[in-house]
């Protein structure tokens, strides 16, 4: 769902049915944009509110949601750090490092020479 934003019961309800246990707000544009960096991308996703669907629980309030989240912060530097220290060894063998291989048709040749060098970190290796 694009964020931020509260779920109606409604809502909440639908992505219930559908099973989904977590609801993050940004992390379609976040994949997309990954995805067309040639970024590997994973979701990180820390609990801030049982959304409205919890007849047990309070209804969802900013303060609510910002004293998780500062709460959060904590773990997810340390998850980070772990996560860093295990990847940094290992050879990237997934196809998000060519994302781009077959997605871009202009030939290089016809790429304007500005955009070329502003977007060099990323397709700098298709312009031979």
């Amino acid at each position: 769902m694009e964020g931020p934003a509260f779920s109606t019961v409604a809502e909440s309800n639908v992505y219930r049915s559908w099973n989904m246990d977590v609801i993050g707000m940004t992390n379609l544009q976040e994949a997309k944009l990954a995805r067309e960096a040639e970024i590997c991308y994973a979701t990180l996703a820390l609990v801030t509110d049982y959304d409205c669907w919890h007849p047990g629980h309070d209804a969802v309030t900013v303060g609510t949601v910002i004293e998780y989240l500062n709460k959060n912060v904590r773990n997810a530097q340390m998850i980070m750090r772990g996560a860093v220290k295990n990847l940094s060894h290992r050879p990237r063998e997934c196809k998000c490092g060519s994302a781009l291989k077959n997605a871009i048709f202009t030939a290089p040749s016809l790429w304007p020479e500005a955009t070329a060098r502003k977007l060099d970190a990323i397709i700098g290796k298709y312009r031979k």
